[in-house]
């Protein structure tokens, strides 16, 4: 549980969440109190596969992987997760086993809730209900998005779109920063392909000014461009 020193920045993390941003004081107090601070080194794993759901987690900083592993071994990305975002929680909710590794990109700060906890107050509060019911209905449309991007779009495609949801705005241009681990491996586990495929990919986007790849950052030369990438006709 959290301290009196630690309940007020938990309900100033929670209220960042899109879906708990409206949720009444009494509500947030009630999630802080069930939530206990942890940091996170990078590379520390904060759940594995297959252990019980007995904790959903909201990220405050920093960034975490969510993977699983094949029968033979080798690795495949579900989810790149940025503050502030929960995870654990699908898990927490069907009352089943972690579906994916959890392990953190770099040091991070999360705030784990307890699950039957945070259960009970969903079913004595129904805003907190709605609030998760919307937050449910946004995965899901993730998830359908995803799909359609696997299904129908080429790696070039979903690589175009990639970089435009993470880009940021800086001196009025649109960079997407290189963190660390933002590796080439990375980021084509991310997209589902892999490390070849994705370098010529990115490759030809730069060959056609829509980017431009430098050691920290890629810039985006030509966002219009780049969005009729993403969504070819």
């Amino acid at each position: 549980m959290t301290t009196s020193g630690d309940k007020s920045r938990a309900i100033e993390v929670l209220s960042k969440h899109p879906a708990l941003a409206g949720l009444d004081t009494a509500t947030l107090e009630a999630l802080a109190q069930a939530a206990t601070p942890r940091h996170i080194d990078a590379g520390q794993v904060i759940f594995l596969e297959g252990e019980p759901a007995t904790t959903l987690y909201l990220l405050e900083s920093g960034w975490v992987k969510a993977t699983r592993m094949s029968p033979d071994g080798r690795e495949q990305s579900i989810a790149v997760l940025r503050p502030v975002e929960f995870f654990g929680d699908i898990a927490v909710y069907s009352g089943s086993s972690y579906p994916g590794t959890v392990s953190a990109l770099e040091p991070a700060e999360v705030w784990a809730l307890d699950g039957p906890t945070f259960l009970d107050l969903i079913s004595r509060r129904p805003t907190l209900a709605r609030a998760v019911i919307r937050h449910l209905a946004e995965r899901v449309r993730y998830f359908i998005g995803l799909v359609e991007d696997l299904s129908l779009r080429s790696v070039e495609a979903r690589l175009a779109n990639t970089l435009l949801k993470n880009a940021e705005r800086r001196d009025g241009m649109f960079i997407v920063p290189r963190r660390p681990w933002t590796t080439i491996d990375q980021m084509a586990r991310r997209l589902g392909t892999v490390r070849d495929v994705l370098s010529r990919a990115l490759r030809n986007l730069e060959e056609e000014r829509l980017v431009k790849v430098d050691r920290h950052q890629i810039v985006l030369l030509d966002p219009e461009g780049l969005a009729r990438r993403g969504n070819p006709q």
